[in-house]
């Protein structure tokens, strides 16, 4: 029975954490959409009346004195009546009650921000007083690591496929550029060819060289193998992991981190220029 109560305690915990952060959520997305909204209610009369001014201004500039050609005047004409009929749907649905309900229509951005500023507001406290024990913590931690070793390796897979692209693009590339020199004579039409083999090889070069994607899918397996030693080491109870549970837990979320850590510094190291990379290490 007491196992059950702190089951059923954790369950209520976990189910007003997600409510919360689910209402700030919602209230994100609903401001999204309003600005969408508010954007084509007042943007699509501006854009009508922009397409109409350039039908005059093209009549006048490019056909003063002489009729307009049908096709100028069918584009034109055609561009004002799809924004007219934006512009009156978007109205009658803003402004009106017995057609659809636009979700939040009639509300303003900024009164959505203040709701989703309260919505933060209550929601601090809220986790402060129902955020569970370091421990948990610690476990949920852990049993969340796999996704993210899985995410480092997907990650370090997609550019080393990358990688291999490019060599192999420039591979061919510069053989194309071996072969067609020796076998065209004269130059065209293998000139051109060349010139388009040429610049994909310079563009190949540059982009390996600035984007660097063998070393960030190095070290994304590197780390993703890394975190997955802590993991099994965990599992199993070997060193370093050979004290009590909570202990081990706290050490093994420090090394993640620690670990997570490095990989975003390694990262920000590959995005700098080389002589920046020289002066960080």
């Amino acid at each position: 029975m007491p196992d059950s109560t702190i089951f059923s305690g954790r369950g209520n915990t976990t189910d007003e954490l997600i409510r919360h952060r689910r209402d700030v959520a919602d209230l994100r997305r609903r401001i999204r959409n309003r600005r969408i909204q508010v954007f084509g209610l007042y943007g699509s009369p501006l854009l009508l009346v922009t397409a109409i001014l350039s039908w005059i201004a093209a009549k006048n500039l490019f056909w003063m004195g002489q009729n307009m050609p049908g096709s100028a005047h069918g584009a034109f004409l055609a561009v004002s009546l799809i924004l007219v009929a934006a512009t009156c749907i978007q109205f009658t649905v803003e402004f009106s009650r017995e057609l659809w309900d636009w979700e939040d229509k009639g509300k303003s951005v900024s009164q959505l921000q203040l709701d989703l500023e309260l919505a933060e507001e209550r929601r601090i406290p809220e986790a402060r007083r129902l955020t569970p024990s370091a421990v948990e913590r610690q476990a949920s931690y852990k049993e969340r690591t796999p996704a993210e070793v899985e995410r480092l390796r997907r990650e370090s897979r997609h550019y080393r496929r990358v990688h291999l692209w490019m060599q192999w693009l420039l591979f061919f590339s510069s053989a194309g550029v071996t072969a067609i020199t020796a076998w065209y004579d004269p130059p065209q039409p293998g000139k051109g060819v060349l010139i388009a083999l040429g610049f994909t090889i310079t563009v190949i070069t540059a982009a390996t060289g600035y984007f660097k994607p063998r070393e960030r899918a190095f070290n994304l397996q590197q780390t993703a193998d890394s975190i997955e030693e802590h993991v099994t080491a965990l599992d199993l109870g070997i060193a370093p992991y050979v004290q009590a549970e909570d202990v081990n837990l706290e050490l093994f979320a420090t090394n993640v981190e620690n670990m997570r850590v490095e990989q975003r510094k390694r990262e920000q190291q590959l995005d700098q220029p080389h002589q920046g990379q020289q002066e960080v290490i």
